[in-house]
């Protein structure tokens, strides 16, 4: 990958992040609770930029969140090439980011495992097989070395 493209992709996550927050006055993206360019990939040719947003609300509000984020694009396209020196602005395409509502459900499933542990007197982490004093005496076991 070119230095000059993702310095461009940088400059853009930043700029929309920006324009997004202070310009953007549709009331689907204000109704989100939080809005954040989490990247941005443009293609070879820096003509189409794919602006991946991570949504902070239920299925409805992100849909229609980026269904204001797609009328807002050619609004926004203007004003972030102008901010970064750019002689063609890129076409922006919106996308949900899910990688963040993924890694909030993998770790509530972590603490519920580690609940469920803990409620069945377990160290957390520890094998399910494995009694409370295991760790204990193993440690004891290895520490004596080969009988």
């Amino acid at each position: 990958m070119s230095q000059r493209k993702q310095r461009v992709e940088h400059g853009l996550r930043d700029v929309l992040t920006e324009l997004i927050a202070r310009d953007v006055r549709d009331p689907r993206v204000r109704a989100a609770t939080l809005i954040t360019v989490t990247r941005v990939e443009l293609n070879v040719d820096l003509s189409v930029a794919t602006v991946h947003v991570s949504i902070i609300g239920d299925d409805a509000i992100a849909d229609g969140a980026l269904a204001g984020l797609a009328k807002a694009a050619s609004f926004l396209r203007g004003p972030a090439a102008r901010q970064l020196h750019l002689q063609h602005a890129p076409e922006l395409r919106f996308r949900r980011d899910v990688s963040i509502d993924m890694s909030e459900k993998l770790a509530a499933i972590i603490r519920d495992d580690e609940d469920r542990a803990r409620a069945a007197g377990r160290e957390a982490g520890a094998p399910a097989g494995s009694e409370p004093g295991d760790s204990a005496r193993d440690a004891a076991a290895s520490d004596k070395g080969p009988a």
